[in-house]
């Protein structure tokens, strides 16, 4: 039993900071309304258009605002007071949410609000992301616990991630999109009050009259002469490209080749969540990030072989099963590659690189949502899958050798 317990406290070490545990809380519940709005969002897009494209553009007006701003974003968590940051971009995206509710609820939703919508919160979350990767630090008093809060706050991500689609996909059924928007909206309430009760102890910051753009600059110069770095964030990216487009195809999977409806919807996204869950524990079981850049190709390999099954799958509870192995596969690759990064970057420019990060991860799946949806529009859902996952494939065995130089 003490053994257990121990292995328990060990997997759970980073709670141990108060400033983290309110954190953690205050996410935890809030995380669960995004995961509801995002699947309540692609379900809303395809019950108004039946468009493959349009599901396509609302993931990309999402997203792109973090491809564009990321970099500015970046110099301003490491220029100003990041908690402050974070109290308002939940704000914003508390109304951005009460938006929606209030069209939904009332009839009156169309199609162009909700890619407008969709615009503003990717305009938050372009600040929102960067500044909220970097200010896990701030909540961190010993460095080599850094590791275990990020696969904690993972975890996180992916049992609201897992609660959050199967919620929805009920509500959905049984009250309307409305109400999924209205209490994705109430729960924003939760980080926000965690936020106000925080203690942080503030990193130094920047230079506030050195211009901006020579700080972007310099983030630049550190993120692509750092080898490492350089070369997690490329295949960061080119998963993002190419293998994060499954998720926008899925209201698609679920009703035109499984035969489901909501209830299949929530099942299949619920499904990945659990998967990312497990790797995110895993990650989280992890003694140091030694060893980190193996566990990014094999985890990117796992997620491109599971893309591949999934894309022949026609029964539910196999392919139920194949999205949990693609939730495993992408958490662990994004996580280990973020662990590697937090761990080996210089607290000036944490900002900035998580900026960056944002950019690989974030900034990169419009433009895979875009084509995800126009592919998906000529060759069908199931063949777009495929081709992402050997485009994940093919990425490993590029990059394979450049992790491997590195090392040498």
């Amino acid at each position: 039993m003490s053994t257990n317990v121990s292995a328990l406290k060990f997997l759970l070490r980073a709670l141990r900071y108060r400033n983290y545990r309110l954190f953690f809380v205050g996410q935890g519940v809030s995380l669960i309304g995004t995961w509801m709005q995002i699947v309540t969002v692609s379900w809303l897009v395809y019950r108004l258009t039946g468009s493959p494209l349009l599901l396509g553009i609302v993931g990309f007006s999402s997203q792109i605002p973090t491809f564009i701003l990321a970099p500015l974003a970046g110099v301003l968590a490491d220029r100003f007071n990041r908690k402050r940051i974070l109290i308002i971009t939940q704000i914003l995206s508390l109304l951005q949410a009460l938006t929606l509710a209030f069209l939904s609820l009332f009839g009156i939703i169309r199609i162009w609000q909700v890619i407008t919508l969709s615009i503003i919160l990717g305009l938050i979350n372009s600040f929102d992301i960067p500044t909220r990767q970097a200010f896990v630090a701030d909540m961190i008093e010993k460095r080599e616990d850094l590791g275990n809060a990020i696969a904690l706050n993972s975890s996180l991500f992916n049992i609201a991630r897992f609660i959050g689609p199967s919620l929805a996909g009920v509500i959905i059924a049984t009250a309307g999109e409305g109400i999924c928007f209205l209490l994705n909206g109430l729960s924003f309430m939760a980080v926000i009050l965690a936020l106000l009760a925080m203690r942080i102890k503030l990193p130094k910051a920047l230079n506030q009259t050195a211009p901006i753009f020579r700080e972007i600059k310099e983030g630049f110069r550190y993120v692509f002469g750092f080898v490492l770095i350089r070369y997690i964030l490329l295949l960061l990216a080119l998963v993002s490209l190419t293998g994060m487009s499954y998720a926008v195809l899925m209201p698609i999977v679920a009703r035109e080749i499984l035969k489901g409806g909501a209830h299949t919807y929530g099942f299949l996204m619920g499904a990945t969540g659990l998967g990312a869950l497990i790797g995110a524990l895993y990650l989280a079981s992890q003694k140091n990030a030694c060893g980190m850049e193996r566990i990014v190709l094999t985890a990117t390999v796992t997620f491109g072989t599971a893309l591949i099954a999934f894309s022949f799958s026609r029964v539910l509870w196999l392919s139920i099963l194949l999205m949990m192995a693609v939730g495993f596969g992408m958490m662990v690759q994004m996580a280990a590659s973020n662990t590697i990064l937090q761990n080996i970057t210089d607290d000036n420019k944490r900002g900035r690189v998580m900026s960056f990060f944002a950019m690989s991860f974030m900034g990169m799946a419009p433009f895979g949502s875009l084509l995800g949806g126009a592919l998906a529009n000529k060759i069908g859902a199931p063949y777009t899958i495929m081709l992402s996952g050997f485009s994940c494939i093919l990425g490993v065995v590029f990059f394979a050798g450049k992790f491997k130089y590195y090392k040498k």
